[in-house]
């Protein structure tokens, strides 16, 4: 695996790699690296000739300065991960190679990010565009990698790709679970036991409230109530949001016949701990 620090070597490299016409598969990661992003790995190198894995932890996307000096950073750990995937390049840059200079511009995406993940972390989603933006450019890629997990993500630089017309095709991958259906997060580093013992809460919610509105045709309303008690007598534990959106816009809906890709999303505090989910109804 080789591994590139700074942005003009990694684009000479890639440069050569264009030219011998390899087709080039990117994974975009702030690591502490689990096994839903070596999913992602794994798609990328049957898809691809070359896989290049960035890892970032981007101050731009964080509002909550303890946030980000918390966020998980296991550079070796994560090295010998990609190495056993055989990725075949890891870009993992500092910050001075990212930003040389404050950032100025700020993106506006309208209604995708001012609801859910945007109401709660204002500014987040123009800090995640730029970021990415910057990563698109640097490695020019065919084909990039997210995780289903991060849909509002997904969805605000979908529409980026489009209005800035970056030559790629985007693909989200199905979420990576555990034996209990917690979502595979960096974040779950920091739980501790009796945090981790509740994380399985928001599965339970999002598959509670799939049943309820597919199968049994409740309204949002009614099942959102149900969530709440599911999350009120769980002690250190808070939910902050629960959501029924139409997947292409995100505007939140009251039932499921109101979108052909209604998905249902999901946020909560176990301490300080901030973890989201969500789930597709189809």
């Amino acid at each position: 695996m080789e591994i590139f620090n700074e942005i003009s070597p990694l684009r000479a490299f890639l440069k050569q790699a264009r030219m011998s016409g390899k087709t080039l598969g990117f994974v975009p990661t702030m690591g502490a690296l689990h096994d839903g992003h070596l999913s992602l790995l794994k798609v990328a190198k049957l898809e691809n000739d070359i896989t290049i894995c960035s890892i970032y932890v981007n101050p731009a996307q964080f509002n909550n300065p303890s946030d980000l000096s918390k966020y998980p950073r296991t550079i070796v750990r994560d090295s010998d991960m990609l190495k056993k995937v055989e990725c075949d390049i890891l870009f993992n840059p500092i910050d001075e190679e990212i930003y040389p200079d404050s950032p100025q511009i700020k993106f506006d995406f309208g209604q995708l990010d001012k609801v859910m993940e945007g109401h709660f972390r204002p500014g987040h989603f123009s800090g995640v565009a730029l970021v990415v933006a910057k990563l698109f450019n640097i490695v020019e890629p065919n084909n990039v990698y997210f995780g289903q997990k991060d849909w509002q993500q997904f969805t605000i630089i979908k529409r980026m790709v489009q209005e800035l017309k970056f030559n790629l095709e985007l693909k989200s991958i199905p979420t990576t679970r555990e034996a209990d259906g917690l979502a595979l997060s960096s974040r779950n580093l920091r739980l501790n036991p009796t945090q981790r013992g509740q994380a399985h809460i928001l599965y339970e919610a999002l598959s509670f409230a799939k049943e309820q509105l597919w199968k049994e045709r409740h309204d949002f309303p009614s099942v959102y109530q149900s969530v709440q008690e599911m999350f009120r007598d769980i002690p250190g534990v808070r939910l902050e949001y629960f959501e029924l959106v139409d997947s292409i816009n995100l505007k939140s809906i009251s039932n499921v016949d109101e979108a052909n890709h209604p998905i249902l999303c999901i946020a909560a505090y176990f301490g300080e701990v901030r973890l989201i989910d969500n789930m597709f109804l189809q």
